[in-house]
């Protein structure tokens, strides 16, 4: 695990933000990663009883639009989302923390794996971000942020983060494209022109996530999906906005055609996803990353009693 080096370090020698001490960085950085609109760490309270993930904005990012979002983003319910749980006080640097499973970005489920991931876990995670996005929908709540990055991935299933990230990272009205917290292929067109987040505009991030999941490229050439795949993602990432499917018609289109039975994404209760779904090699990655944190001590200041 990469460990945290860039928050601010306390005379203890440790490194917090705000009452957690940081363990890891969550996401690789440098050259030839895919943008994240946050940072992301796993951190552990002093007294070591909760373990949470951490988000904080880019430099550069608005605190007062981050904080914003991440207030909205309680309103992002489901068995499909990561909740916000605990948010900054208006004095801090701004974060908010989500309790803490072992998890991988889908970016980094790819290299564990060692190329796209295969169509039942694809058909998974698209399956559990179109239900997601249903359920947010139907009550007048877009996303605004879906994009690889977005998602990790858990042994029990996909974990949907970042809430208003396109909204964070600029206003309605100013263009938001060369941003580099924004994934430029993930962006619907009438986003990156500064035009308000709609659910349209989360359907073609769907079929970002989806391409990506399949071939490792966010917009790839339609050759490259899996033919049961390519006329549902070409149809979500249509410059057009009002000709892409509705969140409830990706959700039929992944159940219903599929040359993968159901039964193979769904256990016999019908609850997804069913036991197999992510490959050996991701399943591994995030035991070791269990294990790893588990076994990491925290470094707390010693009290002048202790001391005595």
């Amino acid at each position: 695990m990469e460990r945290a080096h860039t928050e601010p370090s306390r005379p203890d020698g440790s490194r917090r933000i705000g009452p957690y001490h940081l363990v890891t960085r969550l996401d690789p950085s440098g050259p030839g990663q895919l943008p994240v609109p946050v940072r992301r760490f796993i951190g552990r309270s002093a007294d070591g009883d909760r373990t949470v993930l951490i988000s904080t904005p880019l430099d550069g990012a608005d605190p007062g639009r981050f904080l914003v979002e991440a207030e909205a983003g309680c309103r992002l319910l489901g068995p499909w989302v990561l909740p916000v749980a605990e948010i900054a006080a208006p004095s801090e640097t701004p974060w908010y923390a989500s309790p803490y499973l072992p998890v991988l970005p889908l970016p980094v489920a790819l290299a564990v794996h060692g190329g796209p991931l295969p169509e039942r876990t694809v058909r998974v995670l698209g399956t559990a971000l179109a239900e997601t996005l249903t359920g947010a929908h139907a009550i007048g709540i877009t996303h605004a942020g879906l994009s690889p990055a977005s998602v990790l991935l858990a042994w029990d299933g996909p974990r949907l983060t970042c809430f208003g990230a396109v909204r964070a990272a600029a206003p309605d009205g100013e263009r938001r494209t060369g941003l580099p917290c924004l994934d430029p292929g993930s962006l619907a067109p009438e986003q990156a022109s500064g035009g308000r987040p709609r659910p349209a505009s989360d359907i073609y991030g769907l079929g970002a996530v989806l391409a990506y999941a399949a071939t490792g490229h966010s917009v790839p050439d339609s050759a490259e999906l899996p033919e049961p795949l390519r006329a549902l993602v070409a149809r979500c990432l249509t410059r057009d906005a009002a000709t892409r499917p509705t969140a409830p018609e990706v959700l039929l289109a992944l159940s219903g055609e599929s040359s993968t039975p159901m039964a193979t994404v769904l256990d016999p209760a019908g609850a997804l996803p069913v036991p197999g779904w992510l490959p050996s090699r991701v399943v591994a990655a995030m035991a070791r990353q269990s294990s790893e944190v588990l076994a990491t001590e925290v470094r707390t200041p010693i009290s002048q009693t202790a001391r005595i």
